[in-house]
């Protein structure tokens, strides 16, 4: 429920820079720059579903199912890798056991995702009056022309290059980064700090990993865009990377993708911890809760 709420809310909220961000990658010669792209949508196709809204809907189911899989999974095969490994090898290697953790996760969870993401491009980027921009309408017509839209699989490879890299740093990142307030700045035990402290800990870690994610997972982005560009149907995606060149993959609204994607999986982490402590699970990372003596001494006992 956590992974529900963190990711299907922050992504349905961010649509409007969606949107742009998009448009920007799909037709540079247009869409221009984040604040001059806005103006355009909202002149030419108004605010509403039609408009800077559009493919929230597809946004909203796509990115709950996968914020299910996404944490869900990512906490089952973090403690499955570490019980595989023992507790010595887990110590000494614990950042490649987050990696492989979220890396399995995200494989299943853009299989949830690929079709409500495949829609939602194309809704986003296609102009004005050429495609539906209510949900059925855009399934019902993706798969009558699945010959060239290639739904509701076809960008599964692409999604996978985008999200697994994406999910690698967002949680490696996020881990190392909670971890280094707790050792550097909040050095007292985790649990003497007031949980909005701790949330905000939270939040400030997952802001910093998601400015990772989005360098990272931008070339990917932006091929997964370009795909749903009418003048690309049946083209392969080594074709459209070939003709719109490395450096728009990699720049071409990058900087709107940092302040979305960053925002973004701050407030998906803050949601997410804020789930988990309402559910008496407490925050993610940092020291291990403080223990009496007493404590420590009845645990080893309890260990031999």
């Amino acid at each position: 429920m956590g992974g529900i709420l963190s990711c299907g809310l922050t992504h349905m909220g961010v649509t409007p820079l969606d949107v742009v961000k998009c448009n920007m990658q799909v037709s540079p010669e247009k869409y221009k720059g984040l604040f001059s792209g806005l103006r355009t949508v909202l002149a030419e196709e108004g605010m509403g579903a039609t408009g800077l809204l559009k493919g929230w809907l597809p946004c909203l189911i796509g990115y709950s199912a996968q914020g299910f899989c996404k944490f869900g999974f990512y906490e089952m095969f973090k403690d499955l890798y570490m019980n595989m490994a023992g507790e010595d090898i887990s110590a000494a290697y614990t950042g490649v056991i987050w990696l492989a953790g979220s890396a399995s996760a995200e494989f299943i969870a853009d299989i949830a995702l690929c079709p409500w993401e495949m829609v939602k491009v194309k809704v986003q980027t296609s102009p004005p009056g050429t495609f539906p921009t209510s949900m059925g309408a855009a399934i019902a017509k993706m798969n009558a022309d699945k010959a060239t839209t290639k739904f509701p699989f076809g960008s599964l490879v692409p999604l996978w290059s985008r999200q697994i890299p994406y999910t690698m740093a967002k949680f490696y990142f996020f881990e190392m980064v909670v971890n280094m307030f707790y050792a550097y700045v909040f050095t007292e035990p985790k649990n003497t700090y007031s949980k909005s402290t701790q949330l905000g800990v939270t939040f400030a870690s997952g802001y910093i990993a998601g400015v990772v994610c989005a360098i990272v997972s931008h070339p990917a982005d932006t091929l997964v865009s370009l795909a749903g560009k009418d003048s690309n149907a049946g083209k392969s995606f080594g074709q459209i990377a070939n003709e719109v060149g490395t450096k728009t993959l990699f720049t071409k609204g990058l900087g709107v993708r940092i302040l979305m994607i960053g925002t973004l999986t701050g407030l998906q982490w803050w949601i997410y911890d804020t789930f988990k402590s309402t559910m008496g699970l407490g925050t993610s990372g940092g020291k291990p809760i403080a223990r009496t003596p007493e404590q420590r001494e009845r645990n080893e006992i309890i260990a031999k």
